[in-house]
């Protein structure tokens, strides 16, 4: 099937503006602390609440995307993704605010099924730079939606964000229920054994457990950063407001140019070579990022540049992630991506939570050296699957159990 690409461009947006609803919370929640009259390390929850709920939805919802056809399904969960940002709008108290952020993370699963989707619309060597292009959307979407809600909420209050977003959503959801394209599921199972069969990916596919251990890293290494780095630029170290990080954001937003190079990559020279360069980028990056506890024009400068260079590093590796995990089960990517994208949220959300409390305790230089300390791990793991390969105890891509197993459904 022929995918137009003014298609791919839309579920490219679609992606950005789908997951900027769990993202534009970062930038806002000095807003939040000021007016509900909590701490900032409180405040934050409310980002971490999100990204548990994404990590949520993404189990319970997004296997659905192998069982149901695809246009029904995205506009549905746009419309209660929008319901969601304006009860959060009218939150009158944290507890609230917290409670309708999980909530919206929970729906706001759209971009974890128009992905896998378009990866089953193109032919093989398409794949990974179509996957790049999508997620250079979701990139913009993650980063300019600091930009958004920073600007908007330092002009209109912290409630201003939420209710434009709804809007924008809704918006979203009329030109999806006519531009997504009409697909057939790929399977008839029922709803438990879906939901099952992420488990059982996970145990089955070795190169999905790798790619999961990878993301969960890097991405809690990037999440521990964004979530602190409104602690830093809003605290007395360069006392800004919260549209200073909007700006940052917007800065960071160019590494969305980066994923369809990276894509292109992978295509060329397999995923574990892209692989390789995200891990020794974020820990570049890490290393970067320390001059900022000193404050003043210099930190910020490298402050700015260590973020653009974490950003480039963390969404290539999620572009070799999701080309390796594509390829392992055409019959099951919204089950594969299932499993993958849950545990690069846990990663997420865990980062976010380490991020504040190593941020109390050893200020910025503790989070950089988190950033480095989680990247270590992932490249470890990967130089130990290199090694192993080399030595002839397993071929790169597939075991011998997935070959045996490759036109199974789980």
């Amino acid at each position: 099937m022929s995918v137009p690409r003014w298609v791919i461009l839309i579920l490219s947006l679609a992606c950005g503006v789908g997951v900027s609803t769990i993202y534009f919370p970062q930038a806002i929640s000095s807003l939040v602390a000021a007016d509900l009259g909590v701490s900032a390390g409180s405040a934050a929850l409310v980002v971490t609440a999100a990204q548990f709920g994404y990590a949520a939805g993404i189990f319970l919802l997004v296997p659905l995307g192998d069982r149901l056809p695809h246009r029904p399904l995205i506009v549905t969960l746009l419309v209660l993704t929008a319901a969601g940002l304006l009860a959060a709008s009218a939150a009158p108290s944290l507890p609230l605010l917290v409670a309708a952020s999980a909530v919206t993370g929970v729906t706001t699963v759209v971009p974890q099924i128009i992905i896998p989707m378009a990866a089953g619309l193109v032919p093989a060597e398409r794949r990974g730079a179509v996957t790049g292009t999508l997620l250079s959307g979701l990139i913009g979407g993650i980063l300019l939606a600091r930009t958004f809600s920073g600007t908007l909420g330092e002009r209109f209050g912290w409630r201003a964000p939420y209710l434009v977003a709804a809007v924008v959503v809704l918006v979203l959801a009329a030109v999806l229920s006519r531009a997504v394209p009409l697909t057939t599921p790929s399977t008839q199972h029922g709803y438990p054994a879906l939901i099952a069969a992420p488990l059982r990916l996970l145990r089955t596919e070795p190169g999905l457990r790798r790619s999961c251990l990878y993301q969960a890293m890097v991405f809690g290494g990037f999440s521990a950063a964004w979530t602190t780095l409104t602690l830093l630029v809003t605290g007395p170290t360069y006392g800004m407001g919260a549209q200073a990080v909007g700006v940052l954001g917007l800065v960071g937003a160019a590494s969305m140019f980066s994923t369809p190079l990276a894509g292109r990559l992978a295509d060329r020279r397999g995923p574990d070579t892209v692989s390789l360069l995200a891990m020794l980028g974020t820990i570049a990056s890490a290393a970067l990022l320390v001059p900022a506890a000193g404050g003043g024009t210099a930190g910020l400068l490298t402050l700015a540049a260590g973020m653009l260079l974490l950003d480039v590093a963390v969404q290539s590796g999620q572009v070799a992630n999701q080309a390796r995990i594509f390829a392992l089960r055409p019959e099951a990517r919204a089950r594969i991506n299932t499993a993958y994208m849950t545990c690069a949220f846990l990663g997420g959300s865990a980062g976010s939570w380490l991020g504040v409390r190593t941020y109390d305790r050893f200020g910025w230089r503790g989070v950089t050296g988190l950033v480095a300390a989680l990247a270590v791990v992932a490249l470890g793991r990967h130089l130990h699957h290199v090694r192993r390969v080399r030595h002839g105890e397993r071929r790169p891509d597939r075991s011998g159990f997935e070959k045996r197993e490759a036109t199974r459904s789980p």
